[in-house]
């Protein structure tokens, strides 16, 4: 059947259809790509939990440290202090390494934006 001789109540119907199978569509681009960067958003926090955990580690050397150097005034809490410091630094490395990996930037969902501009865009024409 013709577009233009097709009743109003047809037109209606198809256009139902389509935005139907259109929000579909979308709904899947969203869980897929929402999908995606739950990963990455969990590959971050655990970075920053390992990085977390280091800094814990490196406090309780550096307390270490500083109790040995107060209770025994020997070369030995220079070692601890050495190591407190290096962990220090890990844990700062992992927690920013984490901390890049959450950014706004990279969790957005481009793809569906894109796409839902689009279809705006494209049912905007049609129900012109």
């Amino acid at each position: 059947m013709n577009a233009e001789r097709k009743p109003i109540s047809g037109l209606f119907a198809d256009l139902t259809d389509a935005v139907s199978r259109l929000v579909r569509q979308e709904l899947e681009l969203v869980r897929a790509e929402t999908s995606e960067k739950a990963s990455a958003a969990t590959i971050g926090l655990i970075g920053i939990i390992g990085g977390m955990l280091v800094a814990l580690t490196s406090l309780l050397v550096l307390v270490q440290a500083l109790v040995v150097a107060l209770a025994n005034y020997m070369p030995a809490e220079l070692a601890a202090l050495i190591v407190g410091i290096a962990l220090a630094i890990i844990a700062f490395i992992m927690i920013r390494i984490g901390q890049s990996r959450l950014d706004l930037k990279t969790l957005a969902l481009p793809k569906t934006t894109t796409s839902l501009k689009r279809d705006k865009d494209l049912v905007m024409e049609t129900v012109r």
